[in-house]
């Protein structure tokens, strides 16, 4: 990083996460379609909540799929901050205390009273799968006057998470960032998120892709969605040339990169086994980010982008439990 303050600012959801282990008849017991993201009210969210910890014993962790990407980059030693809304409440200060602890710079003012901090309640059964419940509270309340321009100029890239799509205000917000980082001469980067945001927003997401975005992250079952394809390999010919650098994660299957005429094929790091799930892709573009923000090229950001997937999911909660500079630097050889 030249002349800039943060290799990375991330703009999404300010979430806590709710973690909890569960088995299929909890879900059926409370209508929790398997494997499923989806958007609650705030009594469903009380109700739910209520539910886990009479049964389930919850960890509540600060979360939020951008929120847990630059914090894991932060756990790389790279410079991050983060732009979201929390409310003026316990979670809120729990959300903000917890970021800041971790390294990530978050000035971003509370929302006003009466508005709760968002909250998701994620469900991990014991084949690994994540059942998610989210409650978007305060994160709602995101627009374009929550941006700081300075914060965006001084930092390398722009990291832009999907799910804050839902609301109109927010896709305003992500339009005027990405422009502030162009006119600044920075790079923007977007995670699609998830199959059912990119199903409700197929269409602004494809041309957000095409007019603002450099860097692109998505798992298979999103670009094949973003694209309606058939295959896998249909959707990489679609992508290509549609951003500067598209990656794309494939599960056990690690992933493809691909930038112009270049491709770069990965395999997935190994695992002693699969515990969680929950934020392997924010992980990833954690690992692919540092890469990039350390011109260590794109292979080898594919290769950090796996490495660090591959520690997070091997136990609960989005964010790593170990120091990743020396797992990485052991792995790829170069010293972070």
């Amino acid at each position: 990083m030249t002349g800039l303050s943060y290799d990375v600012v991330g703009i999404g959801n300010a979430i806590v996460d709710v973690l909890a282990r569960s088995n299929d008849g909890f879900l059926a017991d409370n209508d929790l379609p398997k494997g499923a993201v989806t958007l609650i009210n705030r009594d469903r969210a009380d109700r739910l909540y209520a539910a886990c910890v009479a049964t389930c014993h919850p960890v509540e962790r600060s979360g939020g799929s951008a929120a847990n990407t630059v914090a894991t980059l932060a756990s790389l030693g790279a410079d991050t901050a983060f732009i979201g809304k929390v409310g003026n409440d316990a979670l809120g200060e729990r959300f903000r205390h917890t970021l800041r602890d971790e390294g990530v710079v978050f000035d971003t003012p509370s929302a006003g009273a009466g508005v709760p901090t968002a909250r998701s309640l994620i469900f991990v059964t014991p084949d690994a799968q994540r059942t998610m419940n989210t409650f978007l509270g305060a994160s709602t309340d995101f627009g374009a006057d929550d941006l700081d321009s300075w914060l965006i100029a001084s930092s390398a890239i722009t990291y832009l998470e999907g799910y804050l799509w839902d609301r109109p205000a927010a896709r305003q917000a992500f339009v005027r960032a990405a422009e502030m980082a162009h006119v600044a001469g920075n790079r923007v980067a977007l995670s699609l998120s998830d199959m059912f945001c990119v199903d409700r927003h197929r269409e602004g997401f494809i041309d957000l892709v095409a007019g603002h975005v450099d860097l692109l992250f998505a798992n298979e079952e999103e670009i094949v969605a973003l694209y309606q394809t058939s295959s896998f390999d249909e959707a990489l010919q679609r992508v290509r040339g549609q951003c500067e650098v598209a990656a794309l994660t494939r599960s056990e299957r690690g992933s493809v990169v691909l930038s112009g005429d270049e491709i770069y094929v990965l395999d997935a790091e190994p695992v002693t086994s699969v515990i969680d799930t929950t934020g392997a892709g924010d992980a990833y573009a954690a690992g692919f980010l540092y890469g990039v923000s350390r011109n260590l090229g794109l292979e080898a950001a594919g290769r950090i982008g796996g490495i660090v997937a591959a520690e997070v999911i091997c136990h609960i909660g989005a964010r790593p439990t170990q120091p990743l500079g020396a797992l990485v630097a052991g792995r790829v050889g170069h010293h972070i």
